[in-house]
């Protein structure tokens, strides 16, 4: 049962991230909670894992969307250099001081976000043509990444819940930017993952068959099917409207937030 939750919440993260440009960390961290707890893991850990398993993930979900997204032509490199620098630097920074916060105080940050994400993607995304305006300068573009890295470790996330909302009121199209944020989401994940491997590396009582704070069983259930999902995703992307299915998106986060919520009380 385990098995195929892990293999169900990977090919909906895989639909997400090609049809939103979002690595799916808001499905899969609260997921991967409910496993480590059914398989009694160290509380002190189970946080830390559930990121560091999500960003592992998102590395290689990242690439199966960025690739359909790329056969369209729709991937902007000019932004994805100017932003790359800062998402690294942000993402790192952001591991680390995961590293040292307590599981409860993860969660409790994590429960917020999931709330904020919910209401963000109940409501849409894209800016309107009167709030838009241009990208600022390379530097001011490698700062957003920063940010954008920083968050994006500490939550487990890819970053599409906040670069495609930055791009779009920039005034970058929306597939554009959908398909802009799936390359952003590899240097956030790789270099995020890098970050919970290494500040893992010496932890105890961690479960069996990890790599610093990547589990790497609930890591492979997840990413084939992640993988297999991206592509159907993006196609989605170039073909419907996604009003309905981000409504649905946010429903099911407000549904896992509650739960972690419940645990928290």
């Amino acid at each position: 049962m385990e098995t195929l939750t892990l293999v169900v919440m990977g090919g909906l993260a895989g639909v997400m991230a090609g049809l939103l440009g979002i690595g799916g960390g808001a499905l899969i961290v609260p997921v991967l909670v409910m496993v480590f707890e059914a398989q009694h893991v160290n509380p002190d850990v189970i946080m830390q894992a559930a990121l560091g398993t999500s960003m592992a993930t998102i590395v290689f979900t990242a690439v199966s969307s960025v690739l359909a997204h790329q056969r369209r032509s729709a991937v902007n490199w000019s932004i994805f250099k100017s932003i790359a620098p800062g998402i690294v630097v942000g993402s790192l920074l952001g591991a680390s001081i995961a590293h040292v916060l307590t599981g409860r105080t993860l969660r409790i940050m994590f429960v917020v976000f999931m709330f904020l994400l919910a209401l963000q993607m109940s409501r849409g995304t894209m800016a309107t043509s009167a709030h838009r305006r241009g990208l600022p300068g390379a530097a001011g573009v490698s700062a957003v990444g920063g940010v954008i890295g920083l968050l994006s470790a500490f939550f487990g996330i890819g970053g599409g819940s906040m670069s495609v909302p930055f791009m779009t009121w920039c005034g970058v199209p929306a597939r554009q930017a959908i398909a802009t944020s799936a390359a952003i989401g590899f240097p956030i994940a790789l270099s995020a993952a890098i970050g919970y491997v290494v500040a893992g590396w010496n932890v105890e009582r961690l479960p069996p068959w990890s790599v610093g704070y990547v589990v790497l069983p609930a890591f492979a259930g997840i990413v084939g099917a992640s993988m297999l999902a991206a592509p159907f995703g993006a196609r989605l992307a170039h073909r419907l409207s996604d009003a309905t299915l981000r409504r649905i998106f946010a429903a099911f986060v407000t549904i896992l937030g509650v739960k972690m919520l419940w645990g928290l009380l």
